[in-house]
């Protein structure tokens, strides 16, 4: 009894799971009952046949043949054109077809292979011949399977490992308290970004920041409230500073830096100013605090063009006296280096 698949009925023949799975689509029930035969009593090889050949891609589908036996002339569809819907469906497109004619014809064979068959057989073939053609087809297809999930579960393992990497990295290069950059990414990125400035011989500027009074904070609230005021402040500094060639950092402490790439002199006085302002409009009351009522931060900066002499090492003793400076004209101010005067804070 053939297993079929009628496609006006709607009815499929379930079979046992079997290594092997082929699809005959053949108007002549005379030829498939044929291969049939040949086929039962082989091991792991289960048969389904398909006659109307406008069905064969739906019936495929649902199948999932290994390999697709089709017979060339047929009188609903021509058999070369069915191939070629197999090649551009995707649900078949890789599946090993074997097209049987009733001729051996050089011209058919070549147009046969041309349109996408794999293998071209006279029809009735010898029956040991068929059966080496199925396996050899349908090993070599379920092969490239298990080697494209292979691929695709490597490449999901990569990718897995890429993105935890990063995540390391990323992590190895945060302050775990505040999220901004660590000191140490700090200073591998300031060495770099110094010797492109060198290169470039364009401005490069720093701010240094320090939170106001940050003893008497701590001893007033307590450590934990200290350090939501910090995440507080270097959630401003994060925000305020947004190109993606700034760099936002903990320096320690209470203290923070930012870098700034490609920046000049003026640009980052008022930079310094609107963060100083973003943090007193934060409003953390702050009871202990010599400069006002809420928390306020003192900011110091440094610009310039680096030549081969200099150090960045010099320029960051810059920008941290001039914070100093800050702190000793009163706090709650920006001072750049090389000024004479500060900023004072701005009127509420």
């Amino acid at each position: 009894m053939l297993n079929t698949i009628d496609s006006k009925a709607g009815m499929v023949m379930p079979p046992d799971t079997k290594d092997v799975m082929v699809l005959l689509v053949d108007d002549q029930v005379i030829i498939a009952e044929a291969i049939r035969r040949v086929l039962a009593e082989q091991p792991n090889i289960d048969f389904h046949y398909c006659s109307d050949p406008a069905e064969a891609i739906v019936i495929a589908r649902k199948i999932k043949p290994t390999v697709i036996l089709l017979d060339l002339v047929m009188p609903l569809m021509d058999g070369l054109t069915l191939v070629r819907l197999f090649r551009a469906t995707p649900a078949t497109r890789d599946i090993p077809v074997i097209v049987l004619s009733t001729k051996e014809d050089p011209a058919v064979k070549r147009e046969a292979f041309a349109a996408g068959a794999n293998d071209y057989l006279v029809k009735l073939p010898d029956s040991i011949e068929l059966i080496a053609r199925i396996r050899y087809h349908s090993k070599s297809f379920l092969n490239q399977i298990q080697r494209d999930q292979a691929y695709q579960a490597l490449r999901r393992s990569q990718q897995q490992l890429q993105e935890k990497n990063l995540q390391l990295l990323r992590l190895s290069n945060q302050d775990g308290l505040t999220g901004l950059s660590n000191r140490r990414f700090f200073d591998e990125y300031i060495e770099a970004q110094w010797k492109l400035a060198i290169r470039d011989q364009s401005p490069i500027s720093m701010l240094m920041i320090d939170v106001d009074d940050f003893k008497q904070y701590n001893d007033t609230y307590g450590h934990l409230a200290g350090d939501d005021a910090l995440k507080q402040v270097a959630a401003a500094i994060r925000e305020r500073f947004q190109r993606p060639t700034d760099l936002t950092a903990r320096f320690g402490g209470e203290e923070f830096a930012v870098i700034l790439p490609a920046t000049p002199f003026l640009p980052i006085q008022s930079l310094g100013e609107n963060l100083r302002f973003d943090v007193e409009e934060l409003a953390i009351v702050h009871r202990g605090s010599t400069v006002g009522e809420c928390l306020t931060v003192s900011v110091g900066g440094a610009s310039m063009i680096p030549q081969s002499t200099d150090t960045f090492m010099s320029w960051i003793d810059r920008a941290d006296k001039a914070l100093f400076q800050a702190k000793l004209l009163g706090k709650n101010r920006v001072v750049m280096h090389g000024q004479d005067q500060s900023f004072p804070a701005y009127a509420a």
